[in-house]
């Protein structure tokens, strides 16, 4: 067994001390969320004080909370999933040697990455589309994205030999065929880096629902916290005031501010761990030139 040096466990004692400094600001907001709302405006450091679940309770009571976690949900997996398709199907026709104008596609694809038009002919954009106040907002506009199709076109041009394609065209397989029986289900490892990139991306998308939705049934769990931390009053209905004279708690500002947040954080906190490996993977790639 090899012994662990000084220099080694100098090193590990400072990676240990940096995690539990980047850990401890969630740690202190879960600790803060399940604390009695009086309690813990005295101050809370390593352990809950009066543990309560009232301020939970009282954000899921608020029909709105509920409704923007499944419209984010529903964003998240659609839009993912349209992305991934779109994306894919488009990074495969950039492959293709006798596609008209592809360089000139393939490198105005290139430019996007770098140059943007920026906030207001993206407002006028989006409107002169349709696209305010309706769901189709948060899905279209990134169906295709720079980034990922050239992920995806260099895995395909790397990984995936020309030959099984050419053997299908050659047993009478169209160019539609070749893509849902060949190219995706061999593409599967970089499918799922994007659909990850894609994914994140969603859920933690804002702005073109603060700029272009005024509907409260299509608002996101992350402008509905966005509201919540420019508030300096918590979020109130008939029914959480009837369940806070009940319980006899009354959540603060700052109680609500940090539950709310970790309602937020949750999905990414029971997703991520299992998929981080193919953040690594499409990182690996994205080191290839395309």
């Amino acid at each position: 067994m090899k012994k662990i040096g000084v220099f080694d466990f100098i090193g590990l004692f400072i990676m240990i001390i940096i995690c539990l400094i980047m850990f401890y600001p969630f740690y202190y907001m879960f600790i803060y969320s399940i604390s009695d709302p009086l309690e813990s405006a005295k101050g809370v450091f390593i352990l809950p004080r009066g543990l309560t679940a009232v301020n939970y309770i009282v954000l899921l009571m608020n029909p709105s909370i509920p409704r923007g976690f499944l419209v984010s949900l529903s964003r998240t997996v659609i839009g993912a999933s349209i992305t991934v398709f779109c994306s894919s199907a488009f990074a495969f026709l950039l492959t293709k040697d006798d596609l008209p104008f592809r360089r000139f596609f393939y490198r105005l694809l290139i430019v996007t990455m770098y140059l943007s038009s920026g906030l207001i002919p993206w407002f006028l954009t989006m409107v002169a589309y349709g696209l305010k106040n309706n769901f189709l907002l948060y899905v279209v506009p990134g169906a295709i994205g720079a980034f990922n199709v050239v992920l995806i076109r260099t895995y395909i041009i790397e990984s995936i030999p020309a030959s099984l394609e050419e053997s299908a065209l050659i047993d009478g397989a169209g160019l539609i065929t070749v893509f849902l029986r060949i190219i995706l289900p061999l593409s599967m490892p970089i499918l799922a880096a994007i659909s990850v990139f894609a994914a994140i991306g969603q859920w933690n998308a804002w702005t073109d629902n603060l700029f272009l939705v005024s509907e409260p049934k299509l608002k996101t769990l992350q402008l509905i916290l966005y509201e919540t931390l420019s508030k300096t009053t918590p979020v109130r209905t008939t029914d959480t005031r009837e369940l806070i004279e009940t319980l006899g708690n009354q959540p603060t500002s700052t109680s609500i501010k940090m539950t709310i947040s970790i309602i937020t954080m949750i999905p990414i906190f029971m997703v991520y761990p299992f998929l981080q490996k193919y953040f690594l993977k499409g990182l690996m790639i994205g080191a290839i030139k395309g």
